[in-house]
């Protein structure tokens, strides 16, 4: 196909990229350096993962072409000349049959495209992670007003980061120049790799545990419900704290917005932060200003006005994210609640508590008997029957990472099943291996950063309500996990021979990033023997140790076994209880459908009754109040 294949993948990876940018991001609201930033980030990553096996399979074919040439040079050419005067064939038939076996396969690339190819992603994903992306990041979080200020405070706040870096760099490129003299491009590539390489093993070793585990548990309708009544009352908790906080934001935004004694300048800043507060809040304040005939003698400074500025972003990020996360996360609940219900039930015909009218589509095809079906039945054996195939990738993959370096006999399960389906050279069969190979790994760690949530200053939430700063960290660790991550597969096929220590022609790829041969103890010792790691990690998620110490610390994980988790879980359904008692009253003919509806136990008491006084900001009730009571 010379070529087409990687044209298809470019343009199919660009817009899997972009679907999951606008799941998680906001396309309309959101800066779009911040939006171009991450999405360039996502695609270079998913181009790597995509491309790679089309690389492997090239490099198979001119290995066998290579193969032939050597045979060649070696005068076998004068052995089937007379072997074809002996038999009376043709020399002709002789070599269309070697060229039957050194068939090009379907995704062939032409020679000089890849090389070109991978040195463009490359650089261009590493200038954005190490560069681009941190700078971005603070230029995004910044509370200053202007683009000059916003990339000042975004030098300011890099100096340091950029500095630790550099005193490593500065480290090893000593150490190299005095042993060996190699290149700088070398350096950087080895030493990005060995820092990925180190985070990559724990994420992976979470990650191959965690997700066969997911979907087997997610098989059991009981565990599912406990868990989300542990996370109702841990977001119901999450709510009240944004609320309050939020109040005390708008406290501060208030007392200088009544402040008599601000100048043009500082006023139009002071107008700039109020566009970023709700609005119920802002006509709040402009009808106090309004009532109140005393201002304020407050007189804010510059940086005072920008840490308020940041301040706002923040806890109206927060807020909003809760206010979207509330909702979906009850309806889950009350939907897991229907299908206990429904397995118990001697009719079966899937029943909703809450009714909701159905689509057209979902009206022909969703019939309450067939969702019964899949609700009851078919899914649970679905998600166990996944599990199992996941949980053999994890098998494969782990005993691949622990016994890759050994050649002789080749104990690497992906190395082979690919030197087998060479052997035949039975190309599709090795682009198969080796993507769902690649996929997989991916998957582990991706998902994994996906699923870190760092306090409230790294987590990724979809229905858009992820911040800037979270996408473009997102998109950072994307750049620097996926090349040691694709390296390192290679080696478990044994493609790479500096673990191989074979005679074959290095794919496109490993041509690029070097082997990582630059010392010999990262090229023999921690790139050979760290990935072995893996099978702690294993260990260690299996029995559930990381989420055990975080429980110790004060951050509630759900662990089964754990008395505090039990109060969670009756707190969430007594919440749940409530609320769908509530939902069944007032949603007879709507669907969860106005957002006051949903903010159903941790709103404002009633802010109607927001009292003309300052302070009175502050006198939002926080506290669990059913709000059937005050509708």
């Amino acid at each position: 196909m010379s070529g087409e294949a990687l044209a298809v993948v470019v343009v199919v990876v660009f817009f899997l990229a972009l679907f999951l940018l606008q799941r998680y991001g906001d396309l309309r609201k959101q800066q779009r350096v911040v939006l171009l930033g991450t999405l360039l980030a996502w695609y270079l990553c998913f181009l790597i993962v995509f491309i790679l096996p089309f690389d492997v399979s090239t490099t198979i074919y001119k290995q066998c072409h290579s193969l032939y040439r050597i045979r060649h040079d070696d005068n076998i050419m004068l052995s089937l000349y007379v072997l074809a005067f002996v038999t009376s064939l043709s020399p002709i038939c002789i070599f269309c049959s070697e060229q039957k076996v050194c068939e090009q396969p379907w995704s062939y690339i032409p020679d000089g495209v890849l090389p070109v190819f991978w040195r463009v992603v490359y650089w261009t994903s590493q200038c954005l992670t190490w560069l681009l992306i941190p700078f971005m990041q603070s230029y995004a979080r910044s509370g200053a007003f202007s683009r000059t200020g916003k990339m000042k405070t975004a030098l300011i706040e890099n100096a340091i980061y950029y500095g630790t870096y550099l005193l490593i760099f500065v480290s090893l490129l000593i150490y190299v120049v005095i042993h060996l003299s190699s290149e700088l491009q070398t350096v950087c590539i080895t030493a990005a790799n060995t820092w990925g390489l180190f985070l990559l093993v724990l994420l992976l070793g979470y990650g191959l545990v965690e997700i066969p585990r997911s979907y087997w548990l997610s098989s059991d309708q009981a565990y599912l419900l406990n868990k989300t009544y542990f996370k109702v009352a841990k977001i119901a908790t999450e709510k009240a704290d944004a609320e309050e906080d939020l109040a005390n934001v708008m406290e501060e935004v208030a007392t200088v917005h009544q402040s008599g004694s601000i100048n043009s300048s500082l006023r139009k800043r002071v107008d700039t932060i109020l566009t970023k507060c709700p609005a119920m809040y802002v006509e709040e304040m402009n009808r106090e200003k309004e009532s109140s005939p005393v201002a304020h003698n407050v007189v804010p400074s510059i940086g005072g006005l920008v840490t308020l500025h940041k301040k706002v972003i923040a806890a109206v990020q927060r807020h909003n994210r809760i206010q979207v996360q509330w909702p979906i996360l009850l309806q889950q609940a009350f939907h897991l609640e229907d299908v206990a219900k429904s397995k118990t039930s001697p009719v079966r015909y899937f029943v909703h508590s809450l009714e909701q009218p159905p689509g057209r589509i979902q009206k022909f095809f969703c019939t309450p008997t067939f969702e019964w079906y899949w609700e009851c039945v078919l899914k649970q054996f679905f998600y166990k029957l996944l599990a199992v195939l996941l949980c053999l990738l994890s098998v494969t993959v782990v005993w691949s990472e622990c016994t890759f370096f050994c050649t002789k006999p080749v104990l690497s399960l992906f190395a082979v099943f690919v030197h087998t389906a060479e052997t035949f050279y039975n190309y599709i069969c090795i682009e198969m291996v080796c993507f769902i190979g690649i996929l997989f790994l991916c998957v582990c760690v991706y998902s994994t950063v996906f699923r870190i949530r760092f306090f409230n200053y790294y987590y990724l939430v979809p229905h858009h309500q992820t911040d800037s700063y979270s996408l473009q960290f997102s998109g950072m660790l994307f750049c620097r996990l996926t090349p040691p991550l694709c390296l390192n597969f290679l080696g478990l096929i044994h493609m790479d021979s500096a673990v191989s220590h074979q005679n074959r022609i290095p794919t496109s790829y490993t041509s690029i990033m070097g082997s990582m041969r630059l010392l010999s103890f990262i090229s023999h010792g921690f790139y050979i023997y760290y990935p072995m790691l893996i099978l702690l990690l294993c260990f260690a998620t299996y029995y559930k140790l990381g989420s055990r110490c975080l429980n110790l610390l004060g951050f509630h994980q759900y662990i089964t076994d754990d008395e505090m988790t039990s109060d969670l879980v009756d707190e969430g359904k007594e919440i749940i209880r409530r609320g769908e008692c509530f939902f069944k009253t007032k949603l007879e003919l709507n669907c969860l459908c106005a957002e006051a509806t949903f903010n159903v136990f941790f709103v404002t008491h009633s802010y109607c009754h927001f009292r003309a006084t300052m302070g009175n900001y502050l006198s939002i009730s926080h506290s669990r109040v059913n709000i059937f009571d005050d509708v």
